[in-house]
C-alpha cells in the first residue's frame, strides 16, 4: 500500500483542493451541525463526496481521516479515539470507489447505504460502545433514526449538487490548462 502511495504523484492543485476540503469538513462537522445527545445532522459528508468525485478514493480517504483527526485534536468534543478516524477513512474510500468519475443515482444510493448503515450506524456504534463502555445494542438502537435520516438527506443533497455544482467544479479540475 505504501509503495502505491509513493509511486502516485499528486498534483499541487489536488493537494491544495484536499487542504480546502479538509478545512471545510472540519467547519461543517464541528460548527455547522445540529447535535443532540442522540442525533447529529451534519453536512460534513459534502467535502468527502467532492473529494471522491474529483480526486478518487485514496485522496478522499486522506481528506476524511485528516479532517477527523485534526478536528478532534483542534476542536475536541470528547476524547480522541482512532476508531472514528478509521471510519472516516473507510467512508472516504467508499465514496471514492462508487462516485469517482461515475456519479449515478444507484451508485449514490449504494455508497450512502454503506456509509450510513454499516460505517456510521454499526461501526461508530461499536467504537462508542468501546470508548464509553456502553452496551452496543442500546447505542445501535438509538443511532438507527439518525442513519435513516442522513441516508435520505445525503441522497437528495448529492443528487441536487451533482447537477448544479459538482459537474462545474470537476470541469475545472479536469482541465489540463488549469494545472
Amino acid at each position: 500500500m505504501l509503495e502505491l502511495l509513493n509511486k502516485k504523484k499528486i498534483p499541487v492543485k489536488n493537494i491544495a483542493l484536499m487542504g480546502l476540503l479538509i478545512a471545510l469538513q472540519i467547519v461543517f462537522v464541528r460548527f455547522l451541525s445540529i447535535q443532540t445527545w442522540n442525533l447529529k445532522i451534519s453536512f460534513g459528508f459534502l467535502p468527502l463526496v467532492m473529494a471522491a468525485i474529483i480526486l478518487g478514493p485514496v485522496e478522499s480517504a486522506v481528506v476524511g481521516a485528516a479532517a477527523d483527526f485534526l478536528g478532534a485534536v483542534i476542536f475536541p468534543t470528547g476524547p480522541y479515539f482512532p476508531g472514528m478516524t478509521i471510519t472516516a477513512l473507510l467512508t472516504g474510500i467508499v465514496w471514492g470507489v462508487f462516485l469517482h468519475k461515475k456519479v449515478t443515482l444507484p451508485r449514490t444510493i449504494l455508497a450512502t447505504a454503506v456509509n450510513n448503515f454499516i460505517f456510521s450506524m454499526v461501526l461508530n456504534s461499536f467504537w462508542i460502545s468501546m470508548l464509553y463502555g456502553s452496551p452496543f445494542a442500546g447505542i445501535l438502537q438509538v443511532r438507527v433514526p439518525q442513519a435513516c435520516l442522513m441516508f435520505m438527506v445525503e441522497i437528495v443533497v448529492i443528487s441536487v449538487l451533482q447537477e448544479v455544482l459538482f459537474k462545474r467544479i470537476k470541469v475545472i479540475f479536469d482541465n489540463p490548462v488549469a494545472g
